[in-house]
């Protein structure tokens, strides 16, 4: 039994959630996908996995033995990546994760830029609201927008963003400008559902926060979508500042209670950091990073 090619299969059934789903992702046929963790579970005198009609799930035994094996195959990839001479020389495979609007303004030109000078490297970019674990999902790099809790996560600041509330010149014409949070509770809302509730919105209040009411007209899930209803004058909305810039440029959106904004919060392109770094991860990095901080505002001090 070839003992790394059987881990290799039960991690992609693990993280596919089911042995049919890790055959069609490796193609190989699902007997044999069965036969080969069947094969290891004999070798290993336990059982890995929990076989049912749905999905799977590992057993007490199978959870620790799945987090060695991944362990052991990312090894074996560093030592396999050191010896093809990754290490030595920016080329490979490079996997980046990124929020859908943030990624699509300012990380996907960066990307795009970075390839036409790396032609050795090519990239995934994978644009989500969600934030990604980057080891579950093999991803080199991710920008993380806001504090960063403690982890083992190396983090390169790249700039600030803070939120904002915005509505259409139109809008704010005929139904005036809110001069404070508690003014909000006369307007028409717009509610981005990945940045607040739709029923209230938190400001700053001193050293603590107030939950302010507001009636939602609209709750979208995307922020472009909340973008598009303000500009169009449906009501005021609240985004993150990269998000409306465009729009607060050409003067379709105009910005309200500034005076309110809750502070800046950074944003971060981090990495696993384990082990000797990538020669392409590291050249992403000095490639990518001096960019990122010209396109935002100044770091935190």
């Amino acid at each position: 039994m070839d003992r790394l090619e059987a881990m290799s299969i039960l991690r992609e059934a693990v993280d596919a959630g089911s042995l049919s789903a890790a055959g069609r992702r490796l193609g190989i046929p699902l007997p044999t996908v069965s036969r080969k963790v069947s094969d290891l579970e004999k070798h290993l005198g336990t059982r890995l996995l929990n076989r049912s009609n749905r999905r799977l799930t590992l057993t007490d035994s199978g959870r620790s033995y799945v987090a060695a094996c991944k362990r052991i195959l990312e090894d074996v990839a560093e030592a396999e990546r050191t010896a093809a001479g990754e290490y030595s020389a920016p080329k490979g495979d490079l996997a980046l994760a990124a929020p859908v609007v943030f990624g699509r303004l300012h990380v996907l030109p960066v990307v795009t830029a970075f390839l036409k000078a790396y032609p050795d490297i090519d990239i995934r970019l994978v644009l989500s609201d969600r934030v990604v674990d980057l080891l579950e999902e093999h991803i080199d790099l991710a920008v993380r927008i806001g504090n960063l809790p403690d982890s083992s996560l190396v983090a390169t600041r790249v700039g600030t963003i803070r939120r904002v509330v915005c509505a259409s010149p139109s809008y704010l014409a005929a139904r005036g400008t809110p001069r404070r949070p508690s003014d909000l509770a006369r307007h028409a809302c717009i509610t981005f559902e990945g940045l607040m509730a739709p029923d209230s919105w938190i400001f700053p209040a001193g050293k603590a926060d107030t939950s302010v009411a507001v009636r939602s007209r609209l709750v979208v899930n995307t922020a472009e979508a909340a973008i598009d209803a303000a500009i169009a004058g449906l009501g005021v909305a609240r985004v993150l500042s990269y998000q409306a810039a465009r729009a607060l440029r050409d003067g379709t959106l105009r910005l309200a209670l500034e005076a309110f904004e809750p502070p800046a919060v950074p944003v971060s392109l981090v990495h696993a950091g384990q082990g000797l770094l990538p020669v392409k991860l590291r050249a992403f990095l000095d490639f990518a990073a001096p960019r990122l901080k010209a396109a935002l505002p100044p770091d935190l001090p």
